[in-house]
Parts: structure tokens; sequence; C-alpha cells
């Protein structure tokens, strides 16, 4: 009994030396780990500072005050469910329904190339919205838990239609592979490896923008789909090695994020 105990004593202390001497988790994989990755690994670049909406533009200048940085975010039910309210203090989250007719998309100043991309988000009831990863290629957000909507590409975590209509004959729509969406008045999470354009010296694309892999809530999503352009009201710029790391949609209801985090490749 006591080389019981003995033994079990040698075997916990070896565990536990190997969980405390592994400082740097790989985490870049298609798994959740518990904590957000940016939490696990380093290099890790936070693109909300905690109190204010530097590091961010507009993208419709009369409305260059829609967006507010706040501590905390309360969605209004039952007393009106289509509500998301800031509450009266800067912190590190961001909701757009400062302005009663309505917010801008906006574009982080930040650019980048290939990345890995980690991101929270909330919606209240019916609301829209969407994360365009580098600036041009969008995933849906939409309040599709529980329900079939009308057009697959209304399902939070789908890959929408190509601006201008199908390129080459294909529209682009790809449905998420699992739903995985949470009910509206809920934090989700967004967690994506993306690949950008490749150009010749010419300047002359020689190969599409990829999403690589996607996480919804730590579910599996997409996995290696290119994308062979930008997608529907995506804004005025050029598909390019380098461009901002992303655009989020406010022009479509109220939406709220947190924890932006992008990690370059």
């Amino acid at each position: 009994m006591r080389t019981n105990v003995i033994v079990s004593g040698i075997v916990c202390s070896l565990l536990l030396f190997c969980v405390n001497t592994n400082s740097q988790p790989f985490a870049a994989d298609q798994y959740a780990h518990g904590d957000p990755p940016y939490l696990l690994e380093s290099g890790w670049i936070p693109l909300l500072n905690g109190k204010d909406m530097s590091g961010w533009s507009c993208l419709d200048e009369k409305k260059s005050d829609s967006w507010t940085a706040t501590k905390g975010i309360y969605w209004n039910y039952p007393e009106n469910p289509r509500q998301l309210i800031a509450v009266s203090k800067s912190g590190d989250r961001i909701v757009n329904t400062v302005r009663s007719d309505g917010a801008s998309n906006i574009l982080s100043l930040k650019k980048t190339g290939d990345m890995e991309l980690y991101m929270e988000f909330m919606i209240p009831e019916t609301s829209n919205s969407g994360v365009y990863v580098h600036g041009l290629y969008e995933l849906q957000i939409w309040d599709s838990y529980g329900k079939e909507p009308r057009l697959q590409t209304d399902k939070t975590g789908a890959l929408y239609h190509y601006k201008g209509g199908p390129i080459n004959g294909i529209d682009g729509q790809v449905i998420p592979s699992v739903r995985a969406e949470r009910p509206h008045g809920q934090w989700n999470s967004y967690h994506i490896w993306f690949q950008a354009p490749r150009f010749d010296t010419a300047g002359k694309k020689i190969g599409n923008a990829r999403f690589l892999r996607v996480l919804l809530n730590g579910e599996l999503i997409h996995e290696n789909q290119e994308r062979l352009g930008p997608t529907t009201a995506a804004p005025e710029i050029a598909e390019a090695t380098e461009n901002p790391v992303v655009m989020l949609q406010g022009d479509h209801g109220a939406v709220a994020f947190r924890n932006i985090y992008v990690k370059p490749l």
C-alpha cells in the first residue's frame, strides 16, 4: 500500500513537471483549447485599445461617431430584444448603437498579409453583420440560431456571395459544415486562419485568397476555401498581399465585438 502511494506521488510529480515546463502551448490547429489563442501563444496583436475607437476608420464619414468603446454590453431583453446598450464608461469592447439612424462599417487601420485572426461578437434579435477578412471577404453574422433562414448564406459562418455576381460561373457562397452559432444576446467567437492572395512581380494575381480554417465557437466550419474575389458590400479597395486586417459591418443592425486579435503569419 505504501509502495503504491510512493509510485502515485512520483507519477503526479512527473505529470506536473510536464505541464509546468510546457511554457509555449501549441494552439494553432483546428481544435479549441480552453482559453482563446491570444492568451496561450505569443505574437498576438490587439486591435482594440480598451478605451476608444483609435485604430479604426468609419467608411461613412458622416457617421464617424457611430461606434463606441465600452466596459460592458447589455442586451435589452425583454424590453427591446433588438437593442444592445453600451455601459456609459469606456472599455475593451465596441458597439455600433450610438446613433439612432444607423452606423457605418468600420475598417481596421492595421494591415497585414497572411494571418491568424480571433474575435468575439454578439448580436441582438433579428440583427445582421459580417466580418470582412482582409477588408474584402465576408464571413456572415446573422441571428440564425435555431432557424432555417430563407438564404443558406444567412447562416452565421457562411462565406458570402461574390461582389457583382458570379466569378467564372461560381457564386461564392459556401455554407458552414456544421451549425455552431449561439442565440442572440450571447457572445460567439471566430478563429480564422487566412492566406492572402499572391501576385507576381508585374502585379498579376497568381494565387487567390484562402480561408485555410475557420472555427465558430470552437467548431471547424470551413477548411481550405478559395476566394476568387471580394464579396458583396466589400469596400472599394483592391485585392493585395497586404490589406486592412478586417472590416466590421455596422450598417445592417446592432452588433458588438470584443477581444479582436491578429497574429501575422
